[in-house]
């Protein structure tokens, strides 16, 4: 990020009524608009963490996000430049129902409206071009989705630093850090399950991750970086349940299978492999892809992909 622009983030955020597509509108106090919600990056956040917070904070709703829907850029009075990150986000009935939304200083009022009326009352043509990107994915019929997230460990104890087994090797003070601030990412995009190479780099960096969530850790020889030197990894297996439970799940692993993992999900979809499988998966320690699948019907391919970079702020 530069300090000559200002970053923010929000969504579309979305439920279905009576068969029916509604997207959540907010009247904003002050400037007597009709925006989606959004809202500045605080110190140390991420852009993810940033939508789910500011959606929470103007809606009293809480959300996952789904998939990445674009990027807004617009001129402050200040002549910075204001680029703001979306995401499609559902709300479900009961986050609905746990609201507890006021009419207040910021917001003045709630509406849920359908796309037609939508773009009528979207204040800023730029909101519009987002509930444009939004629409596409309500064409193609891939509007609900759920990610399986393949991240890469932590940084580790360098190998010529460690004379044990290297399935042994820790993280390294810098890897402690990485792992305790990948919570709050990870967590945006509505994490059910934990899967994870049995090696201690892998299990203590999903480790915070699970004792937030707490959520039971689940070890698996398949996509270990032994197994796969030895040849008797198997992503296939783990991929395959999890595409079958769709079920919001992180994959962590290590940086010789990943591009193994990320092979296995496309071809459980039926997706063409290319060179964008190559990009997700050549990941730096501490980073993450995440891999959007339709939930109705995963076998129509991957949805979208995004890579998040750890935070170099934290």
């Amino acid at each position: 990020m530069t300090d000559l622009a200002v970053y923010a983030a929000g969504g579309v955020v979305w439920r279905v009524v009576d068969g029916k597509l509604r997207v959540l509108l907010i009247h904003r106090t002050r400037y007597r608009d009709v925006t989606l919600p959004k809202g500045k990056v605080d110190p140390g956040e991420t852009l993810a963490e940033t939508a789910v917070r500011e959606i929470h904070e103007e809606t009293g709703i809480r959300v996952s996000l789904g998939v990445a829907l674009g990027v807004s850029r617009y001129r402050l009075p200040s002549k910075k430049q204001k680029i703001v990150h979306y995401w499609s986000a559902q709300a479900t009935e009961a986050a609905i129902r746990a609201s507890t939304f006021v009419p207040n200083k910021e917001i003045a009022a709630l509406e849920w409206v359908s796309l037609k009326k939508a773009r009528a009352r979207l204040s800023y043509p730029v909101d519009i071009e987002i509930l444009d990107g939004f629409a596409q994915f309500v064409d193609d019929g891939v509007l609900e989705t759920f990610p399986l997230i393949v991240l890469r460990h932590a940084k580790a104890v360098p190998r010529e630093d460690w004379k044990k087994a290297d399935a042994k090797r820790p993280l390294s003070p810098k890897g402690v850090r990485q792992a305790a601030a990948l919570v709050g990412p990870l967590s945006s995009f509505g994490v059910r399950r934990i899967v994870t190479s049995p090696a201690e780099r892998c299990t203590a960096t999903v480790a915070p991750l699970a004792a937030a969530l707490e959520r039971r850790v689940e070890l698996t020889p398949l996509i270990s970086q032994d197994a796969w030197e030895d040849g008797r990894s198997d992503a296939r297996a783990v991929v395959g349940e999890r595409v079958r439970a769709r079920k919001a799940a992180v994959l962590c692993s290590h940086g010789p299978v990943l591009p193994e993992i990320l092979t296995e999900i496309a071809l459980a979809t039926g997706t063409m492999r290319g060179s964008y499988l190559g990009s997700a998966s050549a990941l730096e320690v501490g980073a993450f892809s995440v891999v959007h699948l339709s939930a109705t019907n995963p076998g129509s391919g991957i949805v979208a992909i995004e890579t998040h970079v750890p935070n170099p702020s934290r």
